[in-house]
């Protein structure tokens, strides 16, 4: 199979496993939230799938014409935060290079251009995040004037997808250590995919929350998640647990709280995955 293909079956397969697991306070199988549907990220990750793997695109050309092409199935940002951080790793992946994927990935990120930052900015500006893109220093709204990664690196003490430009992803290569401990002890993906979510919302404050409702709200969300984290990973059977996190899930929807951001880490850390190149 062509590498192109199996770049974009890997994709849409971590948007997919993401989906499959309950997650609380996201959209997931079990329950659609926040105006958005379980239908409206299967058809994003397929539109995107066709078109961030194109290996003649910058990286601001992969995430614009993903976010483009997601834009074009549904009318709400579903992606955006999985877009931004997939896309530098399928470019560390289209690399011909006999460098490790870290020292790959560390490349494509330490030679972000303008033009880049330009692409992203507009892809920020078409998903229309909630709170994300206004800053004092690199606005979206206004023509770039850095590179991505000084964007980025702007930003990252306040944004977590950010922070993974910054530091090399060392957060998501964390998290999927987590889900491949958790894969091993419960032979089950999906509830391993419920822990990795979980270990995200514990370990940072969410910044999709922290933008909508402030520190005080992400840290009550973060303090509620870890409490559930510490009772499901006591489960020899986590279906046992299963209840509580839906009642926990439903909680979180009827006060509007989303916790997108360890969401957006849990299919990058999916997708390195199903890359199987960490």
């Amino acid at each position: 199979m062509h590498q192109n293909q199996l770049l974009a079956d890997a994709f849409k397969a971590a948007c997919m496993a993401e989906l499959e697991a309950l997650k609380p306070g996201n959209v997931h199988i079990f329950a659609d939230g926040h105006g958005m549907t379980v239908q409206d990220f299967i058809l994003s990750a397929e539109a995107a799938s066709k078109v961030i793997v194109n290996a003649g695109f910058s990286l601001g050309e992969r995430i614009l014409s993903s976010v483009e092409a997601t834009q074009k199935v549904v009318n709400c940002n579903t992606n955006l935060g999985v877009i931004l951080l997939c896309a530098p790793l399928l470019h560390a992946a289209l690399l011909p290079s006999s460098d490790t994927f870290a020292e790959k990935l560390s490349s494509v990120l330490a030679n972000t251009t303008v033009s880049d930052a330009e692409h992203a900015f507009a892809a920020i500006r078409l998903a229309k995040p909630a709170g994300l893109g206004e800053s004092a220093q690199y606005d979206v709204y206004q023509p770039a004037n850095c590179t991505l990664l000084q964007a980025m690196l702007e930003a990252a003490p306040r944004d977590m997808i950010a922070q993974q430009y910054a530091n090399n992803y060392v957060n998501v290569v964390d998290g999927l250590a987590h889900y491949r401990q958790m894969l091993i002890q419960w032979q089950r993906p999906a509830w391993a995919v419920t822990a990795l979510h979980l270990h995200f919302m514990t370990r940072f404050l969410d910044s999709h929350l922290v933008r909508k409702y402030g520190e005080t709200v992400a840290r009550l969300v973060q303090e509620e998640a870890a409490a559930h984290e510490a009772e499901l990973l006591k489960a020899y059977n986590p279906k046992n647990y299963q209840a509580p996190l839906l009642r926990f899930d439903a909680e979180l929807k009827k006060r509007g709280l989303n916790p997108g951001t360890s969401a957006d880490l849990t299919v990058a850390a999916l997708f390195l995955h199903a890359l199987d190149i960490c």
